[in-house]
């Protein structure tokens, strides 16, 4: 079984919509036992690459989570951190601005969150609802405090890829390594796994007549993500597209795609002084008499 990410990574420059991609692809595992296997392998290796990160304390790694309601933003992030020290980890979720972040610019409360060196930070949703959600629903320009020049959606989602953009690459010259992932799922899965939220007890809390009232602007939405994708993918700071219709496939190439990004970091875990090998000697014979 091999999982090739660059399958799924948005290439800089590319136009495309996102009926281009699937929401499927073919299982990369025979059985359950085996897919827990693999998931299994990818949780240790990461585990060692978070705690390697973090000792090395050079760079940090953004994992930015998209997609409509129901296509596993938390089920993946939960499966493929599992493994990893919750010390080196902090997950984010944002949800409707506050009245004190709509006061700053639309960059400012994720910026506050952004994880340090050593760290792993994720986004569930993120400084991209600003392209997204609130593309698909312009009305919500105007409780942004803006200017009506700066409400000229003529100009102002340009505007904001390009402040995207810039926020991603001045990251990276920084040593914050970005990842966007965007859960592609289907209209038709989103449906059956609407009504297993209303038919299974324990996931009523999960369900909301507002995903039904978003489900209405599906091909609004599409048409923002692929925008939005096709102006934000860079090399470095890509997108990835990844099938979300079968949850334990898409699973598989989200912690491959993290995997590699952790592998390209020239990591090391720190040299030990002759000083502090001196010290340590010292400690030791203490320890032993």
């Amino acid at each position: 079984m091999k999982i090739d990410a660059e399958d799924f990574r948005v290439r800089p420059g590319k136009k495309g919509e996102l009926r281009d991609w699937p929401t499927i692809v073919k299982p990369f595992c025979k059985s359950k036992k085996e897919y827990r296997k693999v998931l299994e392998e990818h949780v240790a290796e990461l585990s060692a690459l978070q705690q390697l990160l973090y000792a090395s304390d050079r760079y940090a790694l953004l994992l930015n989570f998209q997609g409509m309601d129901a296509a596993g933003k938390d089920g993946a992030i939960r499966h493929v951190m599992s493994g990893v020290n919750p010390q080196g980890c902090q997950v984010s979720s944002f949800k409707q601005p506050s009245a004190a972040e709509l006061e700053h610019d639309f960059l400012w409360r994720t910026t506050l969150r952004l994880p340090e060196r050593g760290q792993i930070g994720i986004f569930n949703r993120s400084y991209y609802e600003e392209v997204l959600v609130v593309r698909v629903h312009p009305e919500m320009l105007r409780n942004q405090g803006l200017s009506e020049e700066l409400r000229d959606e003529k100009g102002i989602w340009e505007g904001r890829y390009r402040s995207i953009v810039d926020l991603e690459s001045h990251l990276y010259r920084n040593g914050t390594r970005t990842v966007k992932i965007f859960l592609h799922l289907s209209k038709e899965e989103q449906r059956k796994r609407f009504l297993e939220r209303i038919d299974n007890p324990d996931k009523n809390w999960k369900f909301s007549l507002a995903d039904i009232h978003e489900r209405k602007y599906w091909k609004d939405y599409m048409t923002a993500y692929a925008a939005c994708l096709n102006a934000t993918s860079t090399h470095r700071a890509p997108w990835y597209v990844v099938p979300a219709d079968d949850k334990e496939n898409a699973r598989l190439i989200v912690s491959q795609i993290v995997l590699d990004t952790l592998r390209e970091l020239k990591m090391a875990y720190p040299k030990t002084t002759a000083k502090r090998r001196r010290e340590l000697k010292s400690i030791r014979r203490e320890l032993t008499e």
